[in-house]
């Protein structure tokens, strides 16, 4: 929103053949306004307002062209639900599908809160319904809702408190205290308030941006708030070693067909560290496979099911480009030989679909997180002891994952060496993979002991 003290104000210009003859014109920078009255006294008010903010030093706003006491009383009436809107249209055209449902995911979680009376209020599944699938979900804004759908939604709009409600640090708290619990009262996991709240502040924000608040800081920094504590590290239980990840992949070729074409797609987890997402979308011309030594995979972009609801062309998977990377970047890894022999195999066994894809389903479809997982979970079975299978251990195939990139750190692979391959900062990977990165360094340290001594050094 431009503001600007750069205002002129031209005389009352009279056009007889209008319904409205008497015209109200004024400059705002650069930006032309005006305003039509069916009476000369009307447009004299009019002008007189305007003239009496350029006399008080008010600045202007330079799209509306209205001075900023006009424009303040005008959003004060802007509910939450509206500005929520708003943020959503903001945010839809450039926002992945998946984030797209968690947009509508957090404000479906946080609106039920920022109302000004429970009186009337509807049922807590429906009016999730109606906000999640529809008031923000920007693909149904052109379609009719049901009418249960659309009693909700009016039912919001109309209780929904206003934006400057939020200046108040106590509204504030109604919707980081929603957001920490799930729908039925419990706690809500830790990940999952911290991406809610993340979507607050950018909503809260965007409103500081509007200057909807009367001053320009976001009020949910004033207010103390202990999120539910995560764990983002890798649990050390959960990694395999690679003599079990041999064992359980090979308990996934011997599932038949089925196992024998997902065999190296799981192998692209462990070997390259790979996300799924970008196994999933893995196509020949990425994979350059010699017949002796080391090879590489170039990876470009992951294919991820977020549903069809929330895809700009009604598809249930979207191909985006690397995760935390520009659009046309690219990632280097390279792979042990005995893998690329495996991928060498896999091409001549099994091909690809027809555009390239490595892994497929029996149609030539993208592959399903329930397919591999039923996979992997039967492998888990079938390949480890009672106790193990009990565990953590390789629980989900994106523990194949961190089994790879710990394998790599263990080995004394230097971190910012592993944080490239895998596609991480160096923050992140020493945050995720903090306890392996204590096991290594404690491995060093008695490396340098056992040296210390052969020099006779005092420990």
């Amino acid at each position: 929103m431009p503001l600007t003290y750069d205002v002129r104000l031209y005389t009352i210009e009279v056009r007889k053949d209008r319904p409205k003859p008497y015209r109200v014109r004024w400059l705002v920078g650069e930006r032309k306004h005006s305003k039509s009255y069916k009476l000369k006294v009307q447009a004299d008010g009019r002008r007189s307002e305007l003239m009496s903010a350029v006399r008080r030093g008010e600045q202007f706003d330079e799209e509306s062209g209205l001075p900023v006491s006009e424009l303040r009383a005008k959003q004060g009436s802007l509910t939450w639900y509206d500005h929520s809107r708003a943020y959503i249209e903001r945010k839809w055209a450039q926002a992945p599908a998946k984030s797209r449902k968690n947009y509508a995911d957090a404000l479906a979680t946080i609106t039920p809160a920022l109302v000004k009376t429970k009186a009337g209020m509807p049922d807590a599944a429906l009016l999730r319904r109606a906000l999640y699938g529809w008031a923000y979900n920007r693909n149904r804004w052109d379609q009719t809702p049901p009418e249960d759908i659309a009693h909700a939604l009016r039912w919001v709009a109309k209780n929904s408190m206003p934006v400057s409600a939020l200046e108040d640090p106590a509204t504030v708290r109604l919707a980081l205290d929603a957001l920490a619990l799930r729908m039925d009262g419990k706690t809500a996991a830790p990940r999952t308030a911290k991406r809610k709240r993340a979507c607050l502040s950018d909503v809260l924000g965007l409103a500081v941006e509007e200057q909807y608040f009367s001053i320009p800081v976001n009020p949910l920094s004033a207010v103390k708030w202990t999120s539910p504590k995560a764990v983002e590290q890798v649990d050390p239980e959960s990694v395999a070693n690679p003599r079990q990840v041999r064992a359980l992949l090979a308990g996934v070729r011997e599932q038949g067909p089925r196992g024998q074409h997902l065999e190296a797609f799981f192998g692209c987890l462990y070997y390259a560290a790979m996300r799924p997402a970008e196994a999933a979308a893995l196509r020949a011309t990425q994979c350059h496979l010699p017949e002796n030594g080391w090879g590489t995979l170039t990876l470009r972009q992951g294919v991820v099911r977020a549903g069809r609801n929330w895809t700009d062309d009604g598809t249930a998977h979207e191909t985006r480009h690397l995760k935390a990377r520009a659009v046309k970047d690219s990632r280097l890894v390279p792979i042990p030989p005995h893998f690329v022999r495996l991928l060498r195999q896999h091409l001549a066994t099994h091909g690809t679909a027809p555009d390239g894809r490595l892994f497929r389903t029996n149609r030539g479809g993208l592959l399903q997180e329930t397919g591999y997982g039923e996979v992997w979970a039967r492998a888990r079975e079938n390949v480890l002891t009672e106790s193990e299978a009990a565990s953590l251990l390789a629980r989900r195939p994106y523990d194949l994952r961190h089994a790879g990139v710990s394998f790599w750190l263990s080995s004394g692979v230097d971190a910012m060496e592993c944080a490239r391959r895998a596609g991480h900062s160096i923050a992140v990977l020493h945050k995720v993979y903090a306890k392996v990165l204590d096991q290594t360094r404690e491995r060093a340290n008695s490396r340098i002991e056992a040296a210390l001594r052969e020099w006779n050094e005092p420990e």
